[in-house]
Formats: C-alpha cells, sequence, structure tokens
C-alpha cells in the first residue's frame, strides 16, 4: 500500500511539472508573438522613414541641379567695403564710449 502511495505521488508531480512547462510554453509563444509582431512593426516604420529620407534627398538634389549655383559661394558679399574698413576714431585715446559696456585697458 505504501508503494502505490509512493507512485501516486510521483505521478502526480509528473504531471504537475509536465503542465507547468506546457504553461510556460505556451507563455514564452505568446511572448515571441508579441515580439515579432513589435519588429514587423518597427521594420515598417523604419522603412517608410527610409523611403521619405530618400525621396527627400532625390529633391533635394533635383533642385540643386536645376540651381547650381547654390553650391557656390557668392561673388560679391553684401557689405563687404565696410566691414574692412576702419572706422574713424573720434573721442580722447585710450578711452572707449561709455555706451559700449567695455572698460579702458589699463
Amino acid at each position: 500500500m505504501a508503494g502505490l502511495l509512493i507512485v501516486g505521488f510521483v505521478g502526480a508531480v509528473l504531471v504537475l511539472y509536465a503542465a507547468d512547462r506546457v504553461l510556460k510554453a505556451r507563455a514564452q509563444t505568446r511572448r515571441l508573438r508579441a515580439m515579432s509582431s513589435r519588429l514587423d512593426a518597427a521594420t515598417a516604420r523604419a522603412d517608410e522613414q527610409q523611403e521619405h529620407r530618400q525621396v527627400a534627398a532625390q529633391a533635394s538634389a533635383a533642385l540643386t541641379s536645376f540651381m547650381p549655383a547654390i553650391k557656390q559661394p557668392p561673388l560679391t558679399v553684401p557689405d563687404a567695403a565696410h566691414r574692412g574698413a576702419k572706422r574713424p576714431r573720434t573721442g580722447r585715446p585710450g578711452r572707449r564710449s561709455a555706451r559700449t559696456g567695455e572698460h579702458p585697458v589699463r
């Protein structure tokens, strides 16, 4: 009788272990399916973004080929004569105007 009780207990433990493994396998399958669907969605978004980038690059190339002067610097820069010219000095030497916010060098 004791042997039958031990065999029944071992059998119950094996059935519970098998049920636990089945439940864990089903949960793993569910997680893998969810992960796969998220990965598919991310791949679709990346493909769409790449397509938008390619369209933008093609539009930029078309615009540049239509107006090649965009890539070249201008021949003359506006106000270039004023930048290189010296301003006349006014006031006393060594002092700056009070409105500049700069202090004289000592």
